[in-house]
């Protein structure tokens, strides 16, 4: 079956990088559509980079544009989230998530798109 573990997480100050690795497994044929989101207690679940493996086309949420970089790794099993200039509001479980469909219907950055996902990875950015 499909896994997908995360990796990387844990504590950083206020303006330093981290970066996050997704690691899939246990699928025939490709996954299409990659993503990183995230959540906080008591909020919804936020997509903030996606990326089309196949075009290697990226998505960001605005909060993060110009912050965060998704990558795949050469393998094409791995996928990675560059975080830079970290704020303590990006604190969170940080999620992967794959799926076979290019990103449609529902957008990269929605959950709905989404089949398979990790356990998540916490991020705390102290200030």
């Amino acid at each position: 079956h499909v896994q997908l573990v995360e990796s990387g997480g844990g504590s950083v100050q206020a303006g330093r990088s981290q970066r996050l690795s997704c690691a899939a497994s246990g699928y025939d044929g490709t996954m299409y559509c990659v993503a990183w989101f995230r959540q906080v207690p008591g909020k919804q679940r936020e997509g903030v980079a996606a990326i089309r493996t196949d075009l290697v086309s990226t998505y960001y949420a605005d909060s993060v544009e110009g912050r965060f970089t998704i990558s795949q790794g050469s393998d094409k099993n791995t996928i990675f989230l560059q975080m830079d200039d970290l704020k303590p509001e990006d604190t969170a479980v940080y999620f992967c998530a794959a799926t076979e469909g290019r990103c449609i219907p529902y957008g990269p950055l929605s959950q709905d798109q989404y089949a398979y996902w990790g356990q998540g990875t916490q991020v705390t950015v102290s200030s």
